[in-house]
Formats: C-alpha cells, structure tokens, sequence
C-alpha cells in the first residue's frame, strides 16, 4: 500500500469518525432540539482549540452481532480544549452511535482524559446524553461506570468537575454527574433518575412522565441534584464557560483575578436605609449582594432549591468568591434542612479550591417543627456548622440584621474560626428574639400586669435596646466592627486583600467525619 493509499485510509477513517451514527441519527439529534457531540464541544471551546483523543477506538464486543457494528470513537467524543485560553479536558456522548450507551472501550476513553487532566491539573468537563449501559456487553458496561465513579471520588476536591446532561441519564449513568462539582440541565431534554417511568409504574403503581420523575424542575426545585437549570443546549455550555471563569484549574491554584473597572471603594447610600425598621418585613438579600459585587454580577447556584438561602459567585475588585446569605424573603432567611446542605456543599466546594467565602446574615434560627426534626435538622444543620468549621479559606461575615440563636453561631461567626466578622447597625444579635424571649424571662410580669399588652411591649422595647443590636458584641469582640451599610463594599475588599496570604491548616487525618 502506497504513501498516498495509507493517507487516504486514514482520512476515511476519520470521516467515519465524524459521521457518527450517520445522517439520519443526526438529523433526528436535531429534531429533538439536541447538538451532536462535537457541535456541542465546538460550542464550549475556544475556537479551534480542541485536541481529540482514541477517535479511531471502537469495542471489543463479539456477542449479539455487534462485531459487525464498529463506528470509530465508539459513542463518545474526548480530548482536551481551552476555555478563555485555559486548558479544560471534556468527554461528550454520541447519542447517535449506538444511543450514547457505555461500552468497555467507551469507559476507558473517559478514565484517560479523567486521569490526563487530574495529572495536568485541569477541569474536567463532561457532556452526557446516554442511553445508559450497553445491554450487548453486561458486566464490562457496569465495570466501566464503577471505575468512573472511583475516579470521580478520587479526583473530587483535585480538579473541578461539572456535568451537563443533555439529554437522558438513567440508572447506574446519574451517579457520576451526583459526585462531581455542579449539574447543569436543560428545559425539555435533560432528564436523571435511577429508575424510569415503566419500572416506576411495574414496582409502585405510579404513573409519572419522565418530566415528573427526573426533568429539571424536579431536581432543581426539590431533589437538589441540579445546580443550574437552561432554557436550551447554547446557554448551558456558555454558563459551563462562565462557571470556570470563578474557579481554579485545580486545588493547588488560586482562582484567577481579573481586571476591575469598579471602584473597590464605591458606595450605595441607599444601602443605609435598605433594611426595614420593623423586623417582621422582608427584603431582597439579592439586592445587596449585586450592590456590593463587582459590577452588580452574581451567579447564583441552585437558585429555585431551598431558595431561603441563596449561594453563588461574584468577584469582589476582580477577585473571585463564594456568597453564601439567608434571603428574608423566603421563609424570613431560616435554616431548614435543604438549606443547611445546600451551603454546606458550596462552603466545602468553595474551600477545596481556595475560593474565599463572604457570608450575609440575616436568620431567625432553625425551623421548628416535626416535619424538620424528623428530616434531621439536628444532622443537616451540623453538615454546615461542620462545613465552616472546617473551612481554611478566607472567611469574612456581614450581620445585615437577624442573628439569633444556634444559627448565629452556625453561620460563620467568629466562634467558628471566622477570620472578619462585621454587621451592620441594623443587625440584632441575641439568643432569640425579643418577642420570643420577653415571653420565656417575664411571663409571669406579664400576666400579672395592669395591661399586659402595654407591659410586654415596654419589656420588648428594653430587651431590643440591650440585647438587639450588634454593639454588646462588638464590646466582646466577636464583631470585629460595626460598618455603615454604605461602605460594605470597600470594608470588605479591603479585608479580603489583608487574608490574601492566609495559611491556616487542619490537625493531620485521613478526613473528618460529617454528619452525613
């Protein structure tokens, strides 16, 4: 065979490659609203940047006829691009090569590009729309997931890893996106669960669509599995590029700063009178975070799950960081059970790579009642104490106003090794609040009074005097000052500037041992 013969194999070769499953599998791809593998990494990418791996693999497989069904790339597309000029490792399923479905050999060419880019010390971005396990090769299929999980595992806390499922993700297949850093889904073509609607109906009784049972507003609201919902496949892949845009290459890095055109030093006047007087009304915490964040942008994670605390990336004078805030506006800013693990998660994602937290105070306590006790708000609302605890990164909280019991401990107080602790004039600092509190002290003053109505409200007013404000502990130096709301901004860059250089570490041990 000639020089020229052996080229032309090669190239023909590749062409197979790149058709996929063919024509008609990609013309249906794109009926149902869905890119191919290789659009969607062209659209992730830089231009030009990608470098693909094994694309002439094909599986092993003699059973059930398959030996005469080999596409070169075998159903998934590998290699490594850039995003901003930084080096990113991505996998995405072929759904028109045999539905997208995990063979040996499909295994093994995600294990390379996992292990290539914790060697390397990049992101490891996977795209998934995956018929599951290919039935055809049994025990090899589900060997080749247990050793992605174990990667994951491995990995998890090295390299950020974000999945993006793009269409189906079923079974054993939902375990892998569940380990790894964010899911992103999509409206009306991503949808997880571990068991579909036909065995949910054989096993329960149940009748339940696929939307029902695992599309993205069931686990963006309720499950918590979902970290970001889009409304198509071009807004999911540019959020995955903004995503990393906040996040370091591994956990050896720091995240990258960026240039800033917003004044560090830029007051919102406003602020000082946001907050209302009576301390039953609500406000928007989203309001304050885009006033004091560089140029008003927030992303904000896991937005319609336990959405009474709000968690998300912003930068602060071109520097990345973590938010974590009670919002007043749902449930007052109390901490329930979702609540609790959704921070938790974010404040250990946030310490794993170096990512400073700024916590905004505004919660009541934990929620009462049998439904949260039975839940295990005594366990989930340990996993965040723990979390903070735990966490060795810079660590600044702001008291906007309520900051009453248990939960002003567990939310980043100084007494959890938080490094700058502030609050605002507004903020009120107690064991609980007045009403509460005047009830359990002076019940029987109370009931024992002329006009108990008239006797309880001069007894509020005295315990808010005393006990409801942030100066009994800023005398005690657990704030470290009280700042005007206006000058939030400044107060805080200036502190995250003086952490810059901190080094704090934990005693040696394997890990800890959350309350999971």
């Amino acid at each position: 065979m000639s020089s020229l013969e052996k080229a032309d194999k090669l190239h023909a070769l590749r062409e197979k490659a790149f058709a996929g499953g063919g024509e008609k599998k990609i013309a249906r791809q794109h009926e149902k609203g869905k890119l191919t593998a290789r659009e969607r990494i062209d659209l992730l990418l830089d231009e030009d940047s990608f470098e693909e791996f094994d694309m002439l693999v094909t599986h092993r497989a003699t059973s059930f006829g398959l030996e005469k069904k080999k596409i070169p790339g075998d159903g998934v597309v590998t290699g490594y691009g850039t995003i901003d000029g930084r080096q990113v490792y991505v996998f995405s399923h072929d759904f028109t090569v045999f539905g997208g479905s995990l063979s040996e050999t499909f295994a093994e060419k995600i294990l390379k590009i996992m292990d290539m880019a914790a060697m390397n010390g990049a992101p490891l971005i996977g795209l998934n729309d995956s018929g599951g396990a290919r039935i055809q090769e049994g025990i090899e299929s589900l060997a080749g997931y247990g050793k992605i999980f174990l990667k994951n595992v491995i990995y998890s806390g090295v390299i950020p890893q974000i999945s993006a499922i793009l269409g189906p993700c079923a079974g054993g297949a939902v375990y892998s996106p569940a380990i790894t850093d964010f899911t992103i889904m999509v409206k009306d073509i991503s949808y997880m669960f571990v068991t579909g609607p036909a065995v949910v109906k054989a096993v329960t009784g149940e009748d339940v669509t696929k939307d029902q049972l695992g599309g993205p507003g069931i686990h963006s609201k309720r499950s918590g599995v979902c970290s970001l919902v889009c409304e198509d496949e071009r807004e999911a892949l540019l959020i995955i590029r903004k995503l990393i845009s906040y996040i370091p290459q591994n956990n050896m890095e720091d995240p990258i700063r960026v240039s800033c055109t917003d004044p560090p030093d830029r007051m919102e006047m406003w602020l000082d009178e946001f907050v209302p007087d009576n301390p039953n009304k609500p406000y928007e915490m989203r309001t304050i975070i885009e006033a004091i964040v560089d140029n008003g942008e927030f992303l904000e994670i896991q937005r319609a799950f336990a959405p009474n605390i709000v968690v998300g990336f912003a930068r602060m004078n071109g520097h990345s960081i973590g938010i974590v805030a009670n919002q007043p506006s749902y449930l007052a800013g109390v901490l329930d059970n979702d609540a609790s693990v959704k921070a938790a998660r974010f404040v250990r994602f946030c310490d794993a790579f170096n990512i400073p937290v700024l916590t905004l105070v505004d919660v009541p306590g934990f929620m009462p009642g049998t439904v949260q006790e039975y839940g295990g708000i005594i366990r989930n609302g340990a996993k965040l104490l723990f979390a903070y605890a735990e966490a060795t990164v810079p660590k600044i909280t702001v008291i906007i106003r309520k900051a009453y019991g248990g939960a002003y401990d567990v939310m980043s107080s100084k007494h959890i090794r938080a490094d700058i602790n502030y609050a605002w004039p507004t903020a009120e600092i107690a064991v609980m609040g007045p009403d509460g509190a005047v009830e359990i002290i002076f019940r029987r003053d109370i009931d024992e009074a002329k006009d108990p109505v008239a006797r309880k409200k001069e007894l509020v007013d005295q315990y808010r005097e005393k006990f409801a404000n942030p100066y009994d502990a800023a005398s005690r130096g657990y704030l470290d000052d009280v700042i005007i709301a206006s000058n939030t901004r400044f107060r805080v860059i200036k502190a995250l500037e003086m952490l810059a250089g901190k080094r704090q570490t934990l005693p040696p041990k394997k890990h800890g041992n959350i309350p999971l």
